[in-house]
């Protein structure tokens, strides 16, 4: 039985926590997640953690922040005048948002202050600046 090493494609099953202990993602409701190591599709702690890993095998990783994705950035956040929201939306902190670019693509926003004449928002992944844990089951190397 081989050994899990850069360029494989591996099924894995995985369930992402928080610090705290909270979910944030898991696969075990679904098909294991397929990827080829490598490629740069995976945050880098989360492939460190699958090589060397046989088939059946079963681990608990813990990838620092600027193994997954990165401290928050502070030049991504910005003050948003009222103004320029839809009439009918009431900003709430938490509260998602999507901008268009100029190009077309969308960004994923988070409301992050809510002021008296502006909010500010702040296009960091949601979770930037958190350590993570992954527990990990090796499916298949393909």
């Amino acid at each position: 039985m081989g050994k899990v090493k850069e360029g494989d494609v591996v099924l894995v099953h995985y369930t992402g926590k928080l610090s705290d202990g909270q979910v944030f993602d898991s696969s075990l409701q679904r098909e294991p997640l397929e990827v080829t190591l490598g490629q740069g599709s995976l945050i880098p702690g989360f492939e460190k953690g699958l090589i060397d890993m046989a088939p059946t095998d079963k681990k608990t990783i813990l990838i620092d922040k600027k193994d997954a994705y990165g401290e928050k950035q502070k030049e991504l956040f910005q003050t948003v005048p009222k103004e320029h929201l839809p009439k009918d939306m009431t900003p709430e902190v938490d509260m998602a948002l999507v901008a268009s670019n100029e190009d077309g693509s969308e960004k994923q926003l988070r409301i992050a202050e809510v002021n008296e004449n502006d909010i500010v928002v702040d296009a960091n992944h949601p979770l930037a600046g958190q350590d993570l844990t992954f527990e990990l089951e090796l499916m298949e190397i393909k």
